[in-house]
């Protein structure tokens, strides 16, 4: 530990760096991630949707279960295959898009579905259209349920990034695996407290934006 403190005492530009990178690529995947995995929870949880919802949530929950470094060989293939690059950013991005779908859609859908039909009927009974009723009544009674989910995501992100500096992703990773193939306990430290010191504060933020955004009658209660 003490190896890992003078380390970053004498190099703390580097470790600045790292962050910036891992924080740049855990902001691209999560504002993907957060629009698509709302748009689709969204959308399964009209009416008549219980099979395609079904299937969705399914195919997130497989997804889940695939070893990060299977995901990300498959993804290189894929992008290699019709000429993107292959390596890096890309497939780094499109693997936690896909390893961040699962909680965010699952909550989406679970706290849209919760709503007190009674709130819906006084809605329609307003004459509010189904637009207005998705924007003034579903997703303000289930965004601190949604907002849950993203945090979630965002932690299960922040620790699978550094992952991806196998693939020359940058970030985090790169002092950890930097120290498994020189035999350095002080590099492979350093990465890993700080993806962790990372992921608590961001959890930390994101739930202060939780409570910021949810409305002040379900904040009472």
């Amino acid at each position: 530990m003490l190896d890992a403190w003078q380390y970053l005492i004498a190099h703390p530009e580097k470790l600045a760096g790292w962050t910036l990178e891992h924080l740049w690529i855990i902001f691209v995947a999560i504002v993907i991630a957060v629009v698509l995995g709302v748009v689709i929870g969204v959308y399964i949880s009209g009416r008549g949707k219980e099979h395609v919802a079904d299937t969705i949530l399914y195919l997130a929950e497989v997804a889940m279960t695939i070893p990060s470094m299977a995901i990300f060989g498959l993804l290189m293939l894929l992008l290699s295959s019709v000429g993107l690059k292959a390596i890096g950013f890309l497939p780094a991005v499109i693997a936690l898009i896909i390893y961040g779908q699962l909680p965010i859609l699952r909550n989406t859908y679970t706290a849209l579905q919760g709503v007190d039909p009674a709130m819906i009927e006084a809605g329609r009974g307003m004459g509010m259209t189904e637009k207005q009723l998705l924007f003034k009544v579903r997703l303000p009674l289930a965004i601190s349920v949604i907002m849950a989910g993203v945090r979630n995501a965002i932690v299960l992100i922040i620790g699978i990034a550094a992952i991806a500096a196998m693939i020359g992703a940058g970030g985090l990773g790169v002092p950890i695996f930097r120290g498994l193939r020189n035999a350095r306990l002080d590099l492979i430290i350093l990465g890993g407290v700080s993806v962790s010191i990372l992921a608590l504060l961001v959890d930390n933020f994101m739930g202060w934006v939780e409570w910021w955004v949810t409305p002040r009658g379900l904040k009472e209660r």
